[in-house]
């Protein structure tokens, strides 16, 4: 499509976009009323919702429109799975300049409709605005089915930590972009798209994970969130941990410990839980650690190998660095 969005217009873009929306049996009522209307079987609704913004959350000569629509989709539905739920739709915000080019809010939309395929989920509506800042707003909607949720509340002594999905690729993705270079394409696919393991979240509940959360923020800092929730600490054995021969081969060319990128790289959206000793792990889980009793606040609440992990990581909205 030729033009921008300015040319196109509100009325006329908002046309395009729904256009490529497709239905779920989740989704009652899409695009084109006041309101969407989602099924809700289980009479509960999980909702999570985040913001992506340019400049600070993605680089359009890093990530085309359709990798941010799928990355914002992706973060968004991530959350709600590691509630032990089942994604079923989303609500999308955009913000885009009147000179942007049309294609751009276009495939964005492709990149969200694709990845809520992925999770089973739907696009139900959303809004857009006029902005001098590309920014896109993801509301997540999701069905516990039947299931109690699970928070970062129920972590006890004795539990097995478990994680499932990629650790500090992105980290290395990104690492690889600042650099100027576009390879190994993996590491720099998995920051540009990550790839959750949506269907981990519910399984992980069905069979009585303690507590569970993703890792956006990075290892240490997401089980630090658990651990602060569940009064208890958390220690990570570090030979638990996977570091893929390539991931340490663009650590020395950058001169990283790749090591730091897993415990400290967030946006990969793997899932880590606690669960009881005695119960088998799910399919693709691995064990990276174990809950303790607490020490008190001069403690870390989450250590590496027995020790504090003193190296700077993980991500604070408000801590001055730029994460793209």
């Amino acid at each position: 499509m030729k033009g921008s969005v300015g040319e196109l217009g509100e009325f006329g873009l908002i046309r395009e976009l729904t256009a490529r929306i497709t239905g779920t049996p989740a989704v009652r009522l899409g695009p084109g009323d006041d309101a969407a209307v989602i099924a809700a079987p289980d009479r509960r609704v999980v909702a999570s919702t985040d913001i992506l913004l340019e400049g600070r959350h993605f680089r359009r000569d890093w990530s085309t429109a359709y990798d941010v629509g799928r990355k914002a989709a992706a973060q968004n539905m991530a959350d709600v799975a590691a509630m032990g739920a089942v994604p079923t739709a989303v609500l999308v915000g955009l913000v885009v300049p009147a000179e942007l080019p049309a294609t751009w809010p276009l495939e964005l939309m492709d990149g969200i409709r694709d990845e809520c395929r992925v999770a089973g989920a739907g696009v139900a509506g959303g809004d857009v605005v006029r902005g001098d800042t590309i920014t896109v707003s993801i509301t997540a909607l999701g069905d516990l089915a039947g299931r109690d949720p699970v928070t970062r509340t129920g972590a006890m002594p004795g539990d097995t930590v478990a994680v499932t999905g990629w650790l500090g690729w992105s980290a290395a993705g990104h690492a690889v972009l600042s650099r100027g270079f576009r390879s190994p394409r993996a590491f720099v696919e998995a920051h540009r798209r990550p790839e959750p393991p949506y269907v981990a979240g519910p399984a992980a509940a069905a069979l009585g994970a303690t507590s569970m959360t993703d890792v956006s923020d990075g290892l240490v800092a997401d089980l630090g969130h658990i651990a602060l929730a569940s009064n208890v600490r958390i220690d990570i054995g570090s030979a638990l941990l996977d570091v893929p021969a390539q991931m340490n081969d663009i650590g020395q060319a950058v001169g990283v410990d790749p090591l730091h990128w897993v415990l400290t790289g967030g946006e990969d959206h793997a899932l880590v839980a606690t669960f009881r000793p005695e119960t088998k792990l799910p399919a693709r889980w691995r064990t990276i650690g174990e809950v303790l009793p607490a020490r008190g606040r001069t403690t870390p609440p989450v250590t590496v190998d027995g020790a504090a992990w003193d190296k700077a990581g993980g991500w604070d909205h408000f801590g001055g660095s730029s994460r793209t």
